[in-house]
């Protein structure tokens, strides 16, 4: 039996409900177990985080009723003084918070950020990662120190299609016309995810495209669920537009999209669903949002427009379904991207690399 060369670790996430994080850590935890490394997740009992497949890691419940209840502190140190764990990666504020670690013998405390989050809760963590190169500058900017501060993409996992009849059934049970394009956008029901602005967008979309219909399919759910639906309603867009809530597994979505489209406002940090497109080879349209700035090429990899501009947004729709070699271009430029940057191999080597320098410090 040969050893791991992944050092042991243990990551915790205090969330109640899922979402980017909590679907990172997912996708982080899988890959881990597909290595044989010997890690383990900590999650807060009774939430949908609980419910998520860890790929088979030791998944252990822990209080995370607040961000300073003391219970649950005495519980994730518990945890840690009996698992012994080299490296203790979090997630979020409240898992962050409430792990505290000693500088010097024990293990290393490292904060995972997505997001420009207040940095009060992260100050305390040995090492800080930022999945963007923006997110980094930005910590350092407010005081975190450089040479800790280390940036590290996602990664996207390599698409595992499914069965022409299962997407077909799916078209079917979407009631979908089969010459319909399949326009698709993912993500929380949430302010900056931008959906606004796409149904706003979708009124000036004609109804036929190259001579053919499209429907938006909206993958995900959220606080402004209801508002949202009221807006198509009151937009007429009813007919076009199919609400397929939130799904563990978006896979057969995106192998069933024409067009990806990602709308969100400037806040968005990185935007998972642009690497998806690229994994799958589906062409892209997207806002320029602080992480698209960082990660597109507009007219190679994505067609990218401005954030919150209606117009704009459905002048990118029309242009990139009405052009075919547009399309074929776009799919291959995001696809060469996917491979030789966000692989899940390259990212994976890059986060077990870090381990091994902060052990060695």
């Amino acid at each position: 039996m040969t050893c791991s060369p992944w050092p042991s670790s243990l990551h915790l996430i205090g969330s109640k409900a899922s979402g980017g994080a909590e679907r990172w850590l997912q996708r982080f935890a899988r890959a881990l177990a597909e290595r044989d490394a010997p890690a383990a997740v900590g999650v807060r009992a009774e939430s949908t985080v609980a419910e998520l497949d860890m790929g088979g890691l030791p998944l252990y419940s822990l209080p995370f009723r607040s961000i300073w209840d003391p219970v649950s502190r005495h519980a994730v140190t518990r945890l840690i003084r009996r698992l012994r764990p080299s490296i203790v990666q979090t997630y979020m504020g409240r898992a962050t918070r409430l792990t505290r670690l000693s500088n010097g013998g024990g293990a290393v405390h490292v904060a995972r950020l997505g997001g420009y989050y207040k940095l009060s809760p992260y100050r305390h963590a040995h090492a800080w990662i930022g999945n963007t190169r923006g997110l980094c500058d930005w910590m350092v900017a407010q005081g975190l120190p450089p040479a800790r501060v280390y940036h590290i993409y996602n990664f996207v996992n390599a698409p595992r299609p499914r069965l022409d009849a299962e997407i077909d059934q799916l078209r079917m049970s979407l009631g979908m016309p089969a010459d319909a394009w399949a326009l698709v956008t993912m993500g929380r029901f949430v302010p900056v995810k931008g959906h606004r602005v796409l149904l706003s967008a979708l009124t000036d979309v004609p109804d036929e495209i190259d001579g053919r219909p499209w429907r938006l399919i909206l993958v995900g759910d959220g606080p402004l669920a209801s508002e949202l639906i009221r807006q198509s309603r009151d937009a007429g867009l009813q007919d076009r537009v199919i609400w397929a809530g939130w799904q563990e597994d978006p896979a057969p979505f995106l192998q069933l999209a024409d067009l990806v489209v990602f709308p969100s406002n400037d806040p968005e940090t990185l935007g998972n669903v642009i690497l998806e497109a690229w994994a799958w080879q589906r062409p892209l349209v997207t806002t320029r949002f602080r992480g698209a700035r960082e990660l597109t090429h507009h007219g190679e990899d994505a067609w990218c427009v401005p954030c919150e501009d209606a117009s704009a947004l459905a002048e990118g729709i029309r242009r990139v379904l009405g052009d075919a070699s547009l399309r074929s271009a776009l799919v291959r430029g995001g696809a060469r991207r996917a491979a030789d940057e966000f692989a899940e191999a390259v990212i994976m080597d890059r986060y077990l690399n870090l381990y091994r320098r902060l052990l060695s410090e």
